[in-house]
């Protein structure tokens, strides 16, 4: 997909939305509304960090690009699943223990802490705990075959790297929801407004991930944004255990400040980079 394609994409997800959050409004009011667009934008920040990862999984198994859109979709089918299952699950969790949002709190600080801190490892995807544990269960080909998950050779089954690298991206799905899931339970805890909020932010993660793997070399700086949106939302979570609680409004201006000046940043030192190589 090419970069002008996926971006008319990406705009029509978030003009859907846009449009979803004005029929809250109509029908549940203006709080439900800024909730609806806070737990989105969130959710919307932190995929972007899970789609580099993406891109750093496909390109260390050499998976072609007319392969990934395969992947992308069964991966976004399993995320929708996952993520009733996390919502459900979490908001019973907080309904009965109040006091597992300062949990929550605590594990998006050291989170978003880890994030800044951490350096990209490519050959660590590859050599990851999951592929050998696959390749335990079920003997796994050198090489890719077309868009085959399994192929069977010699009367064994095989499955394929595409298979792997799906395994792969799932299972980082659910790390990330581990982070994403409490984030949002600092803007509301509605089971409605979480689940609509996550599903219209996974909605369009393919058509992004097609901008950002054109685009990421001039978006390195974002994850750093992302990651003091987790530790913003993390304190917002941990200050309830003193009775103060940041209003939805200063939230998202603040998560969009942040959000925004990332992009920014990356942009003018993408273009500085380049410059001096150009020198």
């Amino acid at each position: 997909m090419s970069t002008k394609k996926a971006l008319k994409w990406v705009m029509f997800w978030i003009g859907l939305a846009l449009a979803f959050n004005a029929g809250i409004y109509l029908f549940m009011g203006k709080e439900p509304a800024l909730q609806f667009l806070g737990g989105f934008v969130i959710e919307k920040s932190l995929s972007i960090d899970n789609l580099f990862l993406f891109i750093m999984v496909f390109s260390s198994f050499g998976i072609k690009q007319e392969h990934q859109r395969r992947v992308l979709n069964y991966g976004i089918v399993g995320a929708l699943i996952l993520r009733l299952i996390f919502v459900l699950l979490g908001v019973t969790i907080v309904n009965m223990f109040h006091w597992i949002l300062y949990v929550f709190g605590a594990i998006l600080i050291i989170s978003g802490i880890r994030m800044i801190l951490k350096k990209e490892d490519n050959n660590s995807v590859k050599d990851s705990k999951i592929i050998k544990i696959l390749g335990k269960i079920i003997p796994v080909t050198d090489k890719v075959e077309g868009d085959k998950f399994f192929v069977r050779k010699n009367k064994i089954l095989y499955a394929t790297p595409l298979f792997a690298v799906l395994i792969l991206i799932e299972f980082t799905d659910i790390i990330f929801a581990v982070d994403s899931i409490p984030a949002i339970f600092s803007v509301t805890t509605d089971p409605f407004i979480v689940y609509t909020s996550n599903i219209f932010a996974i909605l369009g993660l393919r058509s992004m991930y097609f901008v950002l793997g054109n685009l990421h070399e001039k978006f390195k700086y974002v994850k750093y944004g992302v990651a003091m949106i987790l530790v913003f939302t993390g304190v917002k979570l941990s200050v309830l255990m003193f009775d103060i609680k940041i209003p939805i409004e200063l939230s998202l201006g603040i998560i969009f400040f942040v959000l925004a000046s990332s992009i920014v940043l990356s942009v003018l030192f993408s273009g500085r980079k380049k410059e001096i190589k150009e020198i």
